[in-house]
């Protein structure tokens, strides 16, 4: 994540807050503000014991404390919940600017890299995930997103490469911070494409490579239908299927794969990964 300039605590909360789903930080106030309410209401003791004088001046401590952080903790969360909901309409239009762009600077590769991870996590939250946004490290690495759909956690890392293709030593480090994190999948996306040594890396290790051709379907898929004729209906994106989130991407055309059974020849009875597009594309690779 890039440097922010020095906050205060209260500044940082209400940051915090409005990288969560709105509903999330509303929650977060409510339940900070009855519990901290609860503590200032407790009645300190009449009478403290010499033995117990520590936890009780402790505890009359904590009740000050509660006095101020009942409003406090509320405030920054609900003023983050607003930022949220303010957030989501802006990457709303980044979508609908992207889906729409007819210059230059409002393509993929036009955009700044804080926009590209605002654009990819709306468009996961029009498939049906719950993201947060973590900021990841920059530019350059880390952990951008976290998509969670049921009881699955899954992560995101974006590289918004314009020139280079994204390389097998970036798909191993990020395999290693989803096993590290007990991810139960994962998604790299790229405005670009990946060499064929981290799609071969990323076949059959719960990582889905999402290349700029695909992600531009994604965007374009969901193109509001504003000021369009109502006949016009724009093709949903489809949810990702937890088979499908497994699934490596076929070296031939990126679309997904499936597993199949070899029924003749010399590898009958094997299974493999065969292209979803056979048989226009032919594109295989060893289960």
């Amino acid at each position: 994540m890039a440097r922010r300039k020095k906050t205060s605590p209260f500044e940082d909360l209400i940051f915090i807050a409005s990288r969560l789903p709105w509903w999330v930080s509303l929650l977060i106030a409510l339940a900070a503000g009855l519990y901290f309410h609860s503590v200032a209401n407790t009645l300190s003791p009449t009478a403290i014991d010499h033995k117990n004088f520590g936890p009780a001046i402790a505890g009359q401590v904590w009740r000050s404390l509660a006095l101020f952080l009942q409003y406090i903790i509320p405030i920054a969360f609900v003023l983050g919940a607003i930022g949220s909901i303010f957030g989501r309409a802006k990457r709303r239009k980044l979508m609908e600017d992207v889906a729409s762009a007819t210059k230059p600077g409002k393509t993929l590769d036009g955009i700044t890299w804080q926009q590209f991870e605002q654009l990819v996590g709306e468009a996961f939250r029009r498939q049906g995930f719950t993201v947060t946004e973590t900021g990841g490290n920059g530019p350059d690495g880390g952990i951008d997103l976290i998509l969670r759909k049921g009881s699955e956690k899954h992560l995101v890392q974006c590289k918004q490469w314009r020139s280079l293709k994204v390389g097998v030593a970036v798909i191993r480090e990020f395999f290693g911070v989803m096993a590290a994190e007990g991810a139960a999948g994962g998604f790299v996306v790229t405005s670009g494409t990946f060499t064929d040594e981290a799609k071969t890396f990323a076949s059959g290790r719960n990582i889905r490579l999402v290349e700029g051709a695909e992600l531009n379907r994604w965007v374009a898929a969901s193109r509001s239908t504003q000021n369009k004729p109502p006949a016009v209906t724009p093709v949903p994106i489809k949810p990702l299927q937890p088979q499908q989130a497994l699934a490596p991407s076929c070296p031939v055309c990126n679309s997904v794969m499936r597993k199949r059974t070899a029924k003749r020849g010399a590898n009958a009875g094997n299974v493999f990964w065969g292209c979803v597009q056979y048989p226009k594309c032919r594109g295989t690779i060893p289960g």
